[in-house]
């Protein structure tokens, strides 16, 4: 995908079920039109559910040939998916 379709939102600083609902509708919504980064890098909480939200997100991406980059994820986000065992899992999605 160029660029061009490419669309960019910050996930906030914190990351919890609140804001899982907030962002799902955008995310879905960049997904439909083309690609979508998520930029990490002032995470410093972030919930269970909103990392599953992401790995969704992926897959959403996936089935529409379209990709999702997670940017410059913040020490706590990296730390959230250590923890979960999940780092095999986000790893065809990080960039940087």
């Amino acid at each position: 995908m160029a660029d061009a379709q490419l669309k960019t939102i910050e996930m906030p600083a914190v990351a919890d079920t609140g804001v899982v609902d907030n962002m799902r509708e955008e995310m879905l919504d960049a997904l439909n039109a083309g690609s979508l980064e998520i930029e990490l890098s002032n995470v410093e909480r972030v919930s269970t559910s909103a990392l599953f939200m992401l790995l969704s997100a992926g897959e959403a991406a996936r089935q529409h040939n379209y990709e999702l980059r997670l940017s410059a994820p913040s020490e706590h986000f990296a730390s959230a998916v250590s923890t979960l065992g999940l780092e095999d899992a986000f790893e065809p999605f990080m960039k940087g």
